[in-house]
């Protein structure tokens, strides 16, 4: 059957979406990553260690990818579930994290030179992948106004498959 109105394939009711080279960039976040770090207080309380493993890896078809993350931030158990995508009407990429205390977010997610890049209401992390993709050094932070931001972790991430 041909389509002649240029519009996407369709099987049944549902389109059939074409893989774009903004889905590959994500592989380079798949695997499985070990993560190290600290928080950063902004009110003179000594910081808390955090270690966490974070999974990244694709759902079938290979156009979102699904991240689930356990760890500890001091002695707090702490994790969540984050499905990303890209969004090919608004050409970004979008990320809807559910976490361990029942909250929900979902972030603007870019990726450039390396870098990638959350960005909420109110709060952000800056991950740059180093140049063989096995480290990303990631930098969070945290605005109670969504104008001011300050730093409130710094983090590792590892990659060890």
């Amino acid at each position: 059957m041909t389509d002649t109105t240029g519009s996407e394939p369709r099987l049944g009711d549902e389109v059939v979406h074409r893989r774009l080279p903004e889905h590959d960039v994500m592989e380079s976040l798949i695997g499985k990553w070990m993560t190290v770090g600290q928080t950063i207080s902004s009110d003179g309380e000594p910081a808390l260690d955090i270690h966490a493993s974070d999974i990244y890896e694709w759902v079938a078809g290979r156009f979102f990818v699904v991240h689930t993350a356990y760890g500890c931030i001091g002695e707090v158990g702490v994790g969540g579930v984050e499905i990303i995508g890209y969004d090919p009407e608004n050409q970004r990429f979008r990320t809807y994290f559910f976490d361990s205390q029942g909250n929900f977010t979902n972030q603007d997610l870019t990726f450039e030179a390396g870098t990638w890049t959350w960005s909420g209401t109110h709060a952000r992390a800056t991950g740059v992948l180093s140049d063989d993709g096995q480290t990303m050094p990631t930098l969070h932070e945290w605005s109670d106004d969504g104008v001011n931001w300050r730093p409130s972790m710094d983090v590792t991430l590892r990659k060890v498959s």
